[in-house]
């Protein structure tokens, strides 16, 4: 593997003032009133809150986490004009295939946690080396360890920065691709750009596609699934509207107050998850203070919301109508997401849909939720596509 632009190794090292700093405004936090019995339909109820900081100040221990995440190599890269961080898992075996793997908001490479090395050492958990991959993991531009772009950076931008960092920078002259959430649209732009380059992509939720007006026609099938996300989309995308119209002004109280930070995400987490009205029966508190202190020691929650804004002045959350993705696709559709997925039908008049799984439990966080399931699916689909 030949490497172009530098790339320099990287250590989370977050400075003991940032630490103390946040333990003084938890402990200072100004509560807000809540109406009596308000539950988790309005918000994330203050009793929670007041649970998770309370375990925040006094049990969390951010260290034990930060050493976790070093055990994979971390490291920093010019791309374009942009400063990627990535994780590089080096595969075992002669010829681990390259796995571009990207997360979405809120999420961030901490979900991915728990795959990185089944993936890339299957021999090590009952799997077989000759499905080993070498896994690349990036911070999108804007969240975590990258640095914030000049200006916000979208989909079709970040696929291509995903692209040059594949190529160029590490090297590689054919790679595949997976995502979910804003990883979904990224990886579906790579698929429709750079096909010649890919072994294929896998998807965990619905990317860009080709809209509403397509054609032929909509089957009745189609229509209902439009109707339906319609009636729920005042609902469940009322933060992502405030996200693409008016993302600075929310950024002023999410990079001032922890908990604000932590209340404006741990509500998607239980709203987007198969949890059956128990958030902990699926997440640890460790696990949700983790993927939350990323954005906090960083200071990019603003930078990660304004990706919503850049989707809507760059006009990429669509294809441009006619566009297909040639490449081989696969498709794990979890059944509790944010909104329901389109049936199969939709999928296949953008992309070449080889692989549809349907899995018997999980939501939107599928690397957190159902990991082992995530990584079967991925293995099998990539198995023959293997040069």
């Amino acid at each position: 593997m030949r490497t172009g632009p530098k790339i320099e190794p990287f250590r989370i090292d977050i400075e003991t003032s940032v630490l103390d700093d946040l333990k003084q405004r938890l402990r200072n936090t100004r509560w807000p009133s809540a109406p009596k019995d308000a539950g988790w339909e309005s918000g994330t109820p203050i009793a929670y809150m007041k649970e998770l900081v309370a375990y925040w100040l006094d049990e969390y221990d951010w260290r034990k986490w930060e050493a976790e995440l070093n055990r994979f190599d971390h490291f920093h890269s010019n791309v374009g004009d942009e400063r990627i961080h990535f994780i590089l898992e080096k595969g075992s075996g002669p010829n681990p295939m390259p796995l571009l793997i990207t997360h979405g908001w809120p999420g961030s490479i901490f979900e991915f946690m728990e795959i990185i090395e089944p993936l890339a050492h299957p021999e090590r958990f009952g799997g077989k080396v000759e499905d080993a991959f070498d896994v690349i993991v990036p911070s999108l531009p804007g969240y975590g360890f990258s640095a914030i772009p000049e200006q916000p950076i979208g989909p079709q931008a970040t696929a291509e920065l995903w692209h040059s960092l594949m190529t160029e920078n590490l090297g590689y002259t054919k790679y595949a691709a997976q995502g979910g959430d804003w990883g979904g649209f990224v990886t579906s732009w790579i698929g429709a750009k750079y096909g010649a380059s890919l072994f294929g992509i896998h998807l965990n939720r619905i990317g860009a596609d080709t809209g509403a007006k397509v054609t032929p026609p909509p089957t009745e099938e189609e229509k209902a699934w439009i109707a339906n996300t319609r009636k729920t989309r005042m609902d469940v995308t009322a933060y992502s509207q405030l996200h693409t119209t008016r993302p600075q002004s929310l950024g002023y109280g999410l990079n001032d107050s922890p908990v604000g930070l932590a209340a404006w995400i741990v509500e998607k987490f239980y709203a987007w998850s198969d949890i059956n009205g128990d958030l902990q029966s699926v997440y640890t508190k460790d696990q949700l203070l983790t993927n939350i202190m990323i954005y906090w020691v960083t200071g990019t929650i603003n930078s990660a919301n304004w990706f919503y804004r850049a989707v809507l002045l760059a006009g990429d959350r669509y294809f441009p109508e006619g566009t297909r993705v040639h490449v081989p696709t696969g498709f794990a559709f979890f059944p509790v997401d944010l909104q329901p997925q389109p049936p199969r039908s939709w999928w296949e008049r953008a992309y070449n849909l080889q692989r549809w799984t349907e899995m018997k439990k999980g939501g939107h966080f599928a690397a957190l939720e159902q990991p082992q399931a995530l990584i079967e699916d991925i293995r099998a689909f990539f198995h023959d596509l293997r040069d």
